[in-house]
């Protein structure tokens, strides 16, 4: 429990922002006051996420793949969900949010994660290998969600104009569908997919002890819950910046997806760095497939609900990302193995999806 030293700091944080949120969103005029304000809310939320984050690890060393690494995605998409959700609420009504957060998540995962993964990895072992057939039941997922929630509305109508809403309704239960089929096979019948070679059998033969699983699970949903009030709170700064300052609209999705990918980043670092591929790629590949599987089903639901309109297609340069992205990640894992060239050109393209950012 010495390992817990973070969650009193959470908490503290969660009650002084309950009961003292006007006094302190005051001091949002103030830039010092800002900065304070913002850096506080980002680093609790963060380091409440990184401690999911490694209890969810220590359940995926109980539990084995592939139930560790969903577990682990699963929690951090209900971050994503309910962080977008409280900026979607609280501030003006940005009907671009949903769409700018789950593009920045690809990029920075399909592009940055990824693309550190490989590099760091291949400069370490020249090559890395990974079981192709379970990265390619991502992909074979995360190409038509990507395509119908991303791409295909903007074309839906001639004039341009955004899907209606029965059409958006429609790609949602089809996210729904196809992910619920996805996981059924992933836990079941092709659960081999997502293991190295003998893994499935060493952890198969693993025990597990309950009582570790139960207080690993319960810490889990401790730091959780104030995650989800605090998260919350951050959308009040992360509105002010945009609306006052007149920062790009999609600046409020980069700044939500830093905060719910940066810790399956270092969890997928982590593993490459101790030539787990598999895993890294299970976290990454997984962590889009949930965020846009997930997402987009939550947030026109919650959309409809609150009377906020959504809109899903991309167009110009972030369409060309996207539809590159895509086709590179299938190229990087059609073979199987790994090296340093590919981990730079995604991390190529992840700069040029930050500079672009910039220029709209």
């Amino acid at each position: 429990m010495r390992e817990e030293w973070f969650l009193p700091i959470v908490a503290f944080s969660g009650l002084a922002f309950m009961f003292l949120d006007e006094a302190l969103f005051a001091a949002l005029s103030n830039p010092f006051g800002f900065a304070f304000i913002f850096i506080w809310l980002f680093a609790s939320v963060l380091g409440a996420a990184l401690c999911v984050v490694r209890h969810a690890d220590h359940l995926a060393e109980q539990l084995g793949e592939p139930y560790g690494t969903l577990i682990l995605t699963l929690t951090i998409t209900s971050i994503e969900v309910i962080a977008i959700s409280a900026v979607m609420i609280h501030g003006a009504n940005n009907p671009t949010l949903a769409r700018d957060t789950l593009l920045a998540v690809i990029m920075i995962i399909l592009n940055g994660m990824v693309g550190l993964s490989l590099l760091i990895g291949g400069w370490r072992r020249r090559e890395q290998s990974h079981n192709m057939q379970g990265a390619n039941a991502y992909l074979g997922v995360i190409v038509p969600l990507a395509t119908l929630d991303l791409i295909l509305p903007s074309f839906l109508r001639s004039d341009g104009s955004e899907a209606s809403g029965m059409s958006q309704m429609i790609l949602a239960v089809i996210s729904a569908v196809l992910y619920g089929i996805f996981l059924t096979l992933q836990a079941g019948r092709h659960q081999h997919f997502f293991t190295e070679e003998g893994e499935l059998s060493m952890e198969t033969e693993r025990p597990t002890a309950r009582s570790s699983i139960l207080l690993h699970s319960l810490l889990l949903f401790a730091y959780m819950a104030p995650v989800v009030f605090l998260v919350e709170k951050l959308a009040v700064p992360v509105d002010y910046v945009i609306e006052t300052v007149h920062a790009p609209a999609a600046l409020g999705g980069v700044i939500m997806a830093v905060l719910v990918a940066t810790p399956e980043a270092i969890s997928a670092v982590r593993a490459s760095i101790a030539n787990r591929l598999q895993r890294a790629v299970n976290i990454s590949l997984g962590s889009v497939l949930s965020t846009i599987a997930i997402t987009v089903p939550a947030m026109l639901f919650i959309g409809h609900i609150t009377q906020h309109q959504l809109t899903l297609g991309l167009t110009g340069s972030d369409l060309v990302m996207l539809i590159v992205t895509l086709a590179v990640s299938i190229i990087t894992f059609a073979s199987g193995r790994t090296h340093v060239m590919q981990g730079a050109v995604h991390l190529v393209l992840f700069l040029a999806y930050a500079l672009l950012i910039f220029q709209q």
